[in-house]
């Protein structure tokens, strides 16, 4: 079961509590400030680019 928590650590045993789980490879530590783009997404973005450089045409409007 994989489920997302956010965590405020409050103390020093807490913390320490955190990095032996991880160490155990219990939890995964995520870094919210830095989102993490996969790479198959940025190769989806740099071909749409690609394909609108070529044909601007290919562009819609926000509103109709």
């Amino acid at each position: 079961m994989n489920e997302v928590l956010h965590l405020m650590i409050k103390h020093e045993y807490a913390a320490s509590l955190i990095q032996h789980l991880k160490k155990e490879n219990a939890v995964e530590i995520i870094d919210e400030d830095k989102p993490e783009i996969p790479e198959w997404q940025k190769e989806a973005v740099r071909k749409t680019l690609e394909q609108v450089q070529q044909d601007p045409s290919l562009l819609q409007p926000w509103l109709s």
